[in-house]
């Protein structure tokens, strides 16, 4: 049985524990690997060897740590293939979009790769009599990222490329559900040049992500989950005096105008609302026709699109998607399914009881379209995370624009339109941190950032972009006076404000 250790200090740690856990193939239903569960053990020496690499790392110049993430850059790229079988292997998403995956975390490191233009401070020339007030920003020391099972790949290269590039020393916490990726980035920063014990991997559960919280040398904490345990990490973070942000869950919604597209907005739902088999903070499980007429067009249009749709095993080019990670996280979006029946829902399409030939106890799931769905239903009020897609139907603009303003995620959101003025007034006014227009997945580009509001989004700073480089780094300010040794006073000091 294979084996997934710790990475610290440049290789596996060899720690004793007597606790792991199965890591699970979800197109056979078996297990594949074991990984340890550790705690403060492993922690402790995972901190010792960042304390003892990340002064030098942070006294090494921009310029430097940018050619260690230009040439991470060219290992990932030459190893995509490999990366994306191993995702696929133990996430289930299908190849393409585990080269997604790995392709949208490298996006950021490509971002990085100017950290000498991105951690440049500010400069102010006679803001007095002879003072000068400068800003550097400098690195936290020791940063920790907890991250969740459905991008192995992307969130831990979106938080690790900005906190390495920057100057700090990283440790990361994966999901146990498929850590095999995150060992793999390990091994290649080091193939890139970065020093030993600068980036590091902890497996663990509960016992592991307490430790890192409670840790008196991990300055700032980074995590991506579900709303109720990125609310408890940063709580716990905050009152251990950490820098913390925490992402947490999304129940993103569709508005969909009178006068759209209807044959693209189908195809982009069918990609948004089932791809990955919906385990995506970004997905699309909410779409909200405006009138009657436009709910009845579209529900027509939907209904032989979703039947098209191809579920297979993750290797299989053809497959649209793959199993879901468990065979628990199934069972709790099946009952999610009958909850949504029982409340009143229209089951429109039943995507319980799909089986793959030869593969009869994978985690599949057919995709399931839900109807008539309504605000007061729990089904709609929480988050599903699976190929379930929910159509509300509002009546009017308002009402759909209150929608997703109302809802306790603020995520992301996406209106499909074709006039402009439906669309900037819409951005403009609801209460949600991402919006898309006629863009289904508003995922921003790597030199802006990602963030959600509400129970979305816990802290005050985002996942990468300008804010990335903010959250792992602190302002230092500096006030400079070179007198010119007048004796009549005259080099008196001023506070600049007031000079």
């Amino acid at each position: 049985m294979r084996f997934v250790d710790h990475f610290i200090a440049g290789g596996t740690a060899g720690l004793p524990s007597g606790r792991r856990a199965a890591v699970m193939d979800p197109n056979s239903g078996g297990q594949q690997a074991e990984v340890v569960l550790g705690g403060p053990e492993a922690l402790e020496r995972a901190v010792a060897a960042a304390q003892a690499a990340q002064p030098a790392w942070a006294a090494t110049n921009p310029q430097r740590r940018a050619r260690v993430m230009f040439e991470f850059k060219r290992l990932i790229e030459a190893n995509m293939d490999e990366l994306a079988r191993m995702l696929s292997a133990e996430h289930g998403k299908v190849i393409a979009d585990s080269k997604g995956d790995i392709q949208r975390g490298l996006e950021v490191v490509e971002f990085v790769c100017g950290v000498p233009h991105l951690q440049k401070g500010e400069y102010t020339q006679g803001a007095g009599p002879g003072i000068d007030v400068y800003s550097m920003r400098q690195p936290i020391g020791i940063g920790a990222g907890i991250t969740p099972f459905n991008f192995p790949a992307m969130i831990p290269l979106w938080m690790g490329a900005v906190a390495l590039a920057v100057g700090n020393a990283f440790i990361l916490k994966p999901s146990e559900r498929d850590p095999s990726v995150p060992n793999r980035i390990a091994q290649l920063w080091l193939e890139a040049g970065l020093p030993e014990g600068v980036f590091q991997v902890v497996h663990g559960d509960k016992e592991m992500v307490d430790a890192i919280l409670d840790h008196p040398a991990i300055g700032a904490v980074s995590f991506v989950g579900s709303s109720d345990i990125a609310n408890y990490v940063y709580q716990r973070g905050a009152a251990a005096g950490k820098r913390v942000q925490a992402m947490g869950g999304a129940k993103n919604h569709g508005i969909v105008m009178p006068d759209a597209d209807l044959d693209q907005v189908v195809n982009d739902l069918c990609g948004a609302a089932f791809g990955s088999a919906g385990e995506r903070c970004m997905a699309l499980p909410v779409v909200v026709p405006v009138g009657e007429d436009t709910a009845e067009r579209l529900r027509a249009k939907l209904i032989p699109a979703i039947h098209a749709l191809k579920v297979g095993i993750s290797t299989d080019p053809e497959a649209q998607y793959g199993p879901v990670v468990t065979a628990q996280h199934k069972a709790a979006i099946e009952r999610w399914i009958q909850t949504a029946v029982d409340e009143g829902s229209e089951l429109v399409i039943d995507g319980r009881g799909f089986t793959l030939q030869g593969h009869e106890n994978g985690f599949f799931l057919g995709p399931t379209l839900l109807d008539r769905v309504t605000p007061t239903m729990q089904s709609y009020h929480n988050e599903i995370f699976g190929p379930v897609l929910q159509i509300v139907r509002a009546q009017n603009f308002e009402e759909a624009l209150a929608l997703p303003s109302q809802h306790q995620y603020g995520n992301g959101v996406a209106i499909f339109t074709r006039n402009g003025h439906a669309a900037r007034e819409f951005a403009a006014r609801v209460h949600v941190g991402m919006v898309g227009i006629n863009v289904p997945i508003p995922v921003p580009v790597a030199y802006h950032s990602f963030g959600g509001w509400k129970r979305s989004g816990f802290g005050d700073t985002d996942q990468y972009g300008t804010e990335g480089i903010r959250f792992w780094t602190r302002a230092k300010k500096v006030t400079a006076r070179w007198p010119d040794g007048g004796a009549d006073g005259s080099n008196a000091f001023v506070i600049p404000t007031m000079g």
